[in-house]
């Protein structure tokens, strides 16, 4: 049955007929495309389209069943006011369900086509903006807040260090020194640090740079001979941010500019953060840095754990406004343990998924997006899986499952081929029917063509051995018996 939702409207006014439905749903998509980002855009409005009105009523049409509980709860409001700004004598919208409109140009507009991406050119230099004196920083993200930044227990420390310096920069946390390896969210949190001090002291100079353009500026300052203007400048700043400081080991000259810059400031009572790769007791820098970052608060951004990596995919994907299944979430956040960036890159690959290819993505397209990323899934600390409500698979499915996987038919399977291709996911088949649905080894070797259930119970046990030192075959049986929600 084609699910279907209204919205009345609470006056009633006399139709006008000026528009055709294709004019007038046009006309909406216009208002659309001003007023949300083109990602949501895209998403929610590819292959809608007016398909009739009568008696007031106005029936918009969706490709895809998840479309219907999206737009009743965020588009619902803008929609009815944009149709009554349009045709004041529709008082009800019927939304439904219509798989017909996917990629069918003749029912439903081409948005593409019809709303193109208006690119601005980049100007040069526009990652970088001059501040008094000539300073220059990069410009913060304003993307990156304090509030937005997911906390856990590997950076609470570091995020509660960055919130009281943005409340009293220059104060009891100066220097302060964030460190930890590579996507774990140290340039999120110096940025947005930057960016709460600005909201609160707008006339703030607030410099944001890395080791490497500090670097840069120093040498263009030498070969300027204008050394002591460089100086002058940066003894200005209220608040210096730096990124990625073990990037000064081996510059010696960089490194003595900066001793007295950091110096000058810190008797002034300005604020510094600083971030590195590692604790300042083990960047190869002078002994006397070291010495001067240790005197202040030193936190550390470790890698995140599952909740954390769980959370963090969860704020991702309302951003996006998009709905994922909770078990897609849960296997990503389980198996990308690395670090944060590589948990949005996976995530964008399902957006991609379904924003270009019109594909809702499932655990087991994840899992080949991972594996084709050769990406090492790890067992994870905590499941994080709820056991399921509906009925158990039978073996068959198992078989079938297994089967489009590994692109073997369960013809070969059942039968006495010996090569590697069809053997592994016979054992794969046989163990996840031991494991998960609990068939004795004689069943499974009767299924099997009568093969004997010490057969079985080798081959069960070898894949058993394997997944303990194999981490992509765990993510494979794992992804499997998660699509047969075993």
């Amino acid at each position: 049955m084609i699910p279907v939702a209204t919205l009345i409207a609470p006056t009633t006014i006399a139709p006008h007929e000026q528009y055709s439905l294709q004019d007038l749903w046009m006309a909406v998509l216009g208002k659309f495309a001003q007023q949300i980002t083109r990602s949501q855009f895209i998403t929610w409005f590819r292959d809608t389209a007016a398909l009739g009105k009568e008696d007031g009523k106005l029936v918009v049409g969706l490709p895809l069943p998840m479309a219907l509980t999206w737009h009743m709860e965020h588009y619902r409001d803008q929609t009815l006011q944009a149709v009554q700004e349009l045709d004041p004598g529709i008082t009800q919208i019927v939304y439904t369900v219509d798989n017909g409109l996917k990629d069918n140009r003749e029912r439903s507009p081409d948005i593409l086509e019809l709303f193109p991406e208006n690119r601005k050119r980049k100007i040069a230099g526009r990652s970088e903006v001059r501040l008094a004196e000539g300073i220059v920083s990069k410009i913060l993200n304003p993307s990156y807040t304090l509030e937005n930044f997911v906390v856990g227990s590997g950076n609470r420390l570091a995020h509660a260090a960055c919130q009281a310096v943005a409340r009293e920069p220059g104060g009891k946390y100066n220097p302060l020194f964030l460190y930890g390896g590579v996507g774990l969210g140290k340039t999120h949190l110096l940025q947005a640090t930057g960016n709460t001090i600005l909201r609160q002291i707008p006339r703030a100079t607030v410099v944001y740079t890395t080791s490497e353009d500090f670097t840069n500026q120093v040498v263009e300052a030498i070969g300027q001979k204008k050394m002591e203007q460089f100086r002058r400048r940066y003894r200005l700043v209220d608040v210096l941010i730096i990124d990625d400081v073990q990037f000064l080991a081996n510059r010696e000259r960089t490194q003595e500019e900066f001793f007295h810059t950091f110096n000058a400031l810190y008797e002034d009572h300005k604020q510094v953060i600083i971030s590195a790769d590692r604790p300042p007791a083990e960047l190869d820098l002078e002994d006397r840095l070291t010495s001067r970052f240790e005197r202040g608060m030193i936190a550390d951004v470790s890698a995140p754990d599952y909740e954390t990596r769980l959370a963090i995919l969860i704020e991702k994907v309302r951003n996006y406004e998009m709905f994922l299944d909770m078990t897609v979430l849960q296997f990503i956040a389980e198996h990308a343990t690395r670090n944060v960036r590589e948990l949005e890159g996976i995530l964008m690959q399902a957006v991609a998924l379904y924003e270009l290819e019109q594909r809702m993505p499932t655990v087991r397209a994840i899992a080949e997006i991972m594996h084709k990323l050769n990406k090492d899934a790890q067992e994870p600390q905590t499941p994080g899986f709820e056991e399921p409500t509906k009925r158990r698979a039978t073996f068959q499915e198992v078989l079938e499952a297994v089967s489009r996987y590994y692109s073997v038919s369960v013809n070969d399977m059942l039968g006495e081929s010996r090569v590697r291709e069809i053997l592994l996911p016979r054992q794969i088949a046989m163990t996840i029917g031991k494991r998960k649905l609990g068939m004795s080894y004689v069943r499974i070797g009767e299924v099997f063509g009568n093969r004997d259930h010490t057969t079985v119970m080798n081959a069960v046990k070898k894949i058993e051995v394997a997944l303990q030192a194999d981490p992509q075959m765990l993510r494979e049986v794992r992804a499997l018996e998660q699509e047969l929600d075993l």
